[in-house]
């Protein structure tokens, strides 16, 4: 009964492409110009369904789940970093021979994006940033710090689930998630083994500049200038207690020339709380910045 509930709302043409040995399940639909959707920690794919939905004729929907995550596989003994989840969502572009991608991401999803494009800047169309990070963190929240105790953060994360089911209610402002995405944002993430990327998601944030990927996110966030002349679009929801209007100017001064959308009682999770006239900004971004098919190719066939 329960998966028939997010079923629901998560009725898309998916497969499962092999990266670095393990399967990755990724919603694939339509056709045309790729947008590439890059959840973060504690989601997957099911988060980005109702921009999915949205898309026009002419976009081409890629939501991957990194590995441990959503309905990829979850591997116990792997090496769940941020620079795993770059190399793997690049070789996942390259296995699908994607060029001009627009990216689409939100918390982790921001640095694993990030890393990405700097390593194929030739490849990206537009770059869209809800509530995330892409350089080393400029504070550590004590709520995130609480999940890293030594044996009882593990516990709460893994046997407990406590980081994911706090999120359906703290990165939630201007609205309450619905039964059917409750269910669904969980559905994964429903055992010890199921949840063991969640925890690694959390024991990869770096503390300070010994941890290597507190230096991984140090060359991303070298890498920024890079597309000071590629269209990006930053939506933030100013409610976030987390990635807080601190991360959103860290990218604005990256990136003057960004298009900004601050959604003032908007929580973390921006696209459950966001209205559909917010996400439809997001639409009308990638649309505009998408490669547009070539008419005399249309009228040849």
């Amino acid at each position: 009964m329960s998966e028939s509930l997010w079923r629901t709302e998560y009725d898309f043409s998916t497969r499962q492409i092999e990266v670095d040995g393990h399967n990755m399940h990724l919603v694939d639909q339509g056709d045309g110009s790729p947008v590439v959707f890059v959840h973060g920690n504690p989601t997957w794919s099911f988060y980005y369904r109702r921009l999915i939905r949205m898309l026009p004729d002419g976009l081409r929907a890629i939501a991957p789940d990194h590995i441990g995550c959503g309905l990829s596989d979850k591997p116990q003994a792997y090496e769940y970093t941020l620079n795993s989840h770059v190399e793997n969502l690049c070789a996942l572009i390259d296995s699908l021979h994607l060029e001009n991608v627009s990216f689409v991401a939100h918390d982790w999803g921001g640095a694993i994006a990030m890393g990405c494009a700097a390593t194929m800047a030739d490849r990206v169309r537009s770059i869209s940033l809800f509530n995330t990070a892409a350089f080393p963190p400029p504070y550590f929240p004590l709520r995130i710090r609480a999940c890293r105790f030594p044996i009882l953060g593990a516990f709460a994360m893994r046997g407990l689930n406590l980081f994911s089911r706090a999120a359906l209610s703290m990165a939630m402002s201007r609205t309450k998630l619905s039964k059917a995405a409750r269910v669904g944002l969980l559905a994964p993430y429903n055992s010890w083994h199921n949840r063991v990327a969640v925890n690694a998601f959390v024991r990869d944030i770096p503390a300070n500049d010994r941890h290597a990927t507190w230096n991984r996110l140090a060359e991303i966030e070298a890498s920024l200038p890079e597309f000071c002349e590629t269209p990006v679009q930053l939506v933030w929801g100013m409610k976030d207690w987390c990635f807080n209007e601190q991360c959103l100017q860290r990218f604005m001064d990256a990136w003057p020339h960004a298009s900004v959308l601050k959604l003032n009682d908007v929580g973390h999770y921006v696209c459950e709380d966001a209205t559909d006239d917010d996400l439809s900004a997001v639409i009308e971004f990638l649309s505009q910045h998408a490669v547009q098919p070539d008419p005399t190719e249309a009228a040849d066939d």
